[in-house]
C-alpha cells in the first residue's frame, strides 16, 4: 500500500536505483543528449549511493530497488519476459531489421531476469551483436546508431535512472506515470509501466496520469504538502497543460478517489540549473523550506481547484509572497524560507548547482544533504535542522540530490 501525503512524515519505505554499468556508457560523444555534464566515476559514485542506502536503513527506513521491483512484476506472469523484450526493443526505436533482430536475438539469450533488467538498463553496444555488415540489407544497419549520436551504441543506456524521483510520482495512494522531456529518459517509464501494471503489490494501485499523456510531466517537479495540497513546477521539464491534464484526473475521475483538493502551481525559470521544482524547493521541517534565492521574486503562484462543472478548472494567480502562498497551503500563517547559499550570491548559485537546494527529510526537521554544500549546510544547522551529510564527489555530477535520488513510498502522515 503506497502513502505520501507529506514531503517531512517519517518516511518508512523507499525506492531507489544503486548506480550501475549504464554509467560506463556514457562518453563524450553522448553526454549532452543523455542529459549529463561530466561522466561520474562509477567506483565512487556507488560507494557514495550505498552510504545514502546505509544510512536510510540506519535511519529506520526500508529500501527498495527498482530493478528488483521489476524483476519481481515481470515473473509474475510467464508471458511477460517477451513481452518486455519486445516492448523495450520497440521504444528503442531502432533503424535495420538486421539490427533489431540481433538485439532481440540478444536479450532473450539472457536467461536471468535480474540480468535481462539490468542489460535493458545498460544499453546495448554494437560489438556486442552478431553483425555482418557486409550482406546486410538495409543501409540503417550499417551506418545506423544509438539515438545519442554514439556510433558504437546501438542503444543508448539509461544514466539518470538513479534520479528515481522523476519516472513516477507517488501521490497519495496513487501514482503519475509520468511522460518525460528527453526521449531517452522516455523508456525509463516503462520499467515503471510494468512495476504498475504487474507487481502484485502494485498493479492495483490508482494511476492519476499516464505516460502516453501528450505533455511532459517529471516527478522532480512535484511536492507533496498536504493530504490535500500537492505543489507541482511549471518547469524546464513539466508543462503547464500537464498540470492542467493531471488535476483534472484527481479532481474529477470518478472512478478513482483521490483527496487532493488543490494544486498549487509554481512557475519556475526555464532553465538547465533549475530544471525541476526540487532543485530549487525542498521542505525541511513542519514550517521550512530550503530556497535557491535566485527564484525569489520571479516565482508565479497558482491555486488550482475545482471548476463549477464536471471537468473545469478555476485557476487563480496568487500575489502574496512565497512564504506566504506555501504558509497558507500547509495550514499555517507562513512560513521559514532559508536561503541557500545565504546571501552569498556566488555560494547561492555554486551550492544550487551541486543541489544544495535538493534535500530528502527523513522526518521533521531531519533531513539528508550533500556534504558538499558546506555553507547551505551550515546555514541550516543554524536554523535548527538537522543534517544526514551523504558524500557526494561524484553523484552529483549527475545534477540531483538526496530528494532527486529516491522515491518515498510510505510516509507517514503528520
Amino acid at each position: 500500500m503506497l502513502s505520501v501525503c507529506s514531503e517531512i512524515g517519517r518516511l518508512r519505505q523507499v525506492m531507489l536505483h544503486r548506480p550501475g554499468g549504464e554509467l560506463l556508457n556514457l562518453s563524450p560523444q553522448n553526454l549532452e543528449p543523455l542529459l549529463f555534464d561530466d561522466i561520474p566515476y562509477l567506483e565512487v559514485a556507488q560507494e557514495e549511493h550505498d552510504e545514502f542506502a546505509r544510512m536510510l536503513a540506519a535511519e529506520g527506513v526500508e529500501v527498495l530497488y527498482v530493478e528488483d521491483l521489476v524483476v519481481q512484476a515481470l515473473e509474475s506472469r510467464a508471458d511477460l519476459r517477451e513481452q518486455y523484450i519486445i516492448d523495450y526493443v520497440r521504444e528503442s526505436r531502432l533503424a535495420g531489421g538486421q539490427v533489431t533482430h540481433a538485439v532481440l536475438d540478444r536479450l532473450r539469450s539472457i536467461e536471468d531476469m535480474h540480468a535481462l533488467v539490468q542489460k535493458t538498463i545498460v544499453g546495448v553496444r554494437r560489438d556486442e551483436l552478431e553483425l555482418d555488415d557486409k550482406t546486410s540489407l538495409e543501409l540503417a544497419d550499417i551506418v545506423g546508431t544509438a539515438q545519442s549520436g554514439n556510433p558504437d551504441l546501438v542503444i543508448d543506456p539509461l544514466p539518470n535512472l538513479y534520479f528515481t524521483r522523476d519516472t513516477f510520482t507517488i501521490v497519495g495512494n496513487g501514482v503519475n506515470l509520468n511522460s518525460m522531456y528527453s526521449e531517452n529518459r522516455r523508456r525509463e517509464t516503462l520499467l515503471s509501466q510494468y512495476l504498475f501494471s504487474y507487481h502484485p503489490a502494485y498493479s492495483h494501485t490508482p494511476v492519476w496520469y499516464r505516460r502516453s499523456s501528450p505533455y511532459h510531466l517529471e516527478g522532480g517537479d512535484f511536492l507533496n504538502l498536504t493530504e490535500h495540497v500537492v505543489a507541482v513546477g511549471i518547469s524546464q521539464r513539466t508543462q503547464s497543460a500537464a498540470i492542467d491534464l493531471f488535476a483534472k484526473g484527481v479532481f474529477w475521475d470518478g472512478d478513482m478517489e483521490c483527496p487532493i483538493e488543490e494544486v498549487l502551481a509554481l512557475l519556475i525559470p526555464d532553465t538547465r540549473a533549475m530544471m525541476h521544482l526540487d532543485t530549487v524547493l525542498t521542505q525541511v521541517d513542519v514550517d521550512a523550506f530550503l530556497v535557491h534565492p535566485g527564484i525569489l521574486g520571479t516565482i508565479e503562484a497558482f491555486r488550482v481547484t475545482r471548476g463549477a462543472h464536471s471537468g473545469d478548472l478555476r485557476v487563480e494567480l496568487l500575489d502574496d509572497p512565497l512564504e506566504v502562498v506555501l504558509g497558507r497551503a500547509l495550514g499555517l500563517g507562513k512560513v521559514r524560507l532559508i536561503r541557500c547559499g545565504g546571501n552569498d550570491p556566488i555560494a547561492a548559485a555554486r551550492e544550487q548547482w551541486n543541489d544544495g537546494s535538493n534535500t530528502l527529510a527523513v522526518s521533521p526537521g531531519r533531513v539528508f544533504v550533500y556534504q558538499r554544500n558546506s555553507i547551505t549546510n551550515d546555514i541550516l544547522c543554524k536554523e535548527g535542522i538537522e543534517l544526514l551529510e551523504i558524500p557526494s564527489a561524484e553523484l552529483s555530477r549527475g545534477r540531483g540530490g538526496p530528494h532527486c535520488m529516491s522515491m518515498p513510498f510510505i510516509r507517514d502522515n503528520l
